[in-house]
């Protein structure tokens, strides 16, 4: 159990580092290094993950494989500005406040912000001095998941993801998809969303015994 524990914790904080900073030159290199073919397989052995981290493997060895990969970077950075940094029509923004408040006037740094500073503040944890996001932000968010992996029982683990992720998680998914020009961070959303879906289906079984 504490190996796989372990697993679901280096999964969820590998997806919050891709919302959390542009992919640059080396991480890609990680992530498409011939040592890294045993971990996209583990991830597609799962039937629930098999098309999307098939998708999200495809993308990246596209952009590795690409004659002009400094350019294909410099893209890929442009996109995760227009959907993450950027407010507008076009944007997908990656705070769970936006998606769970009621009020028209929604304004970061509220009521879902401060929830989670307490969930860290409660785990002795703190967000990072190079990180000035609210605490909402989904990176934040799958970060603390992981950090529960290692450290909470699963029904805990079960009740913060139900009330901190999935209850907006899709509809943030699908504004990803239909922003997304290049592709890449599309693919990212859906791997994340069949991830802590089928997480979710695994807790609920964990939690009853």
């Amino acid at each position: 159990m504490e190996q796989l524990n372990q697993g679901r914790a280096m999964l969820y904080n590998f997806l919050s580092g891709l919302f959390a900073r542009e992919l640059n030159a080396e991480r890609l290199s990680q992530l498409t290094a011939p040592e890294s073919k045993a971990f996209w397989q583990q991830l597609g052995s799962d039937p629930a993950l098999k098309q999307a981290a098939k998708l999200m493997e495809q993308k990246l060895l596209a952009i590795a494989w690409m004659q002009d990969r400094d350019k294909a970077l410099l893209e890929l950075a442009a996109d995760f500005c227009g959907l993450f940094l950027v407010g507008s029509k076009q944007s997908a923004s990656p705070y769970a406040g936006l998606y769970l408040q009621a009020d028209e006037d929604v304004t970061l740094f509220g009521e879902q912000h401060q929830q989670m500073l307490a969930f860290l503040q409660r785990s002795q944890l703190q967000l990072s001095g190079d990180f000035p996001e609210p605490a909402d932000h989904l990176a934040v968010i799958l970060a603390y998941q992981a950090h529960l992996c290692l450290n909470a029982s699963a029904s805990t683990q079960q009740e913060f993801l139900q009330e901190c992720l999935l209850s907006w998680l899709e509809p943030f998914c699908q504004r990803v998809t239909e922003c997304d020009r290049g592709g890449f961070y599309a693919a990212l959303a859906r791997l994340t969303l069949a991830f802590v879906q089928s997480d979710a289906e695994w807790l609920k079984g964990a939690a009853a015994h």
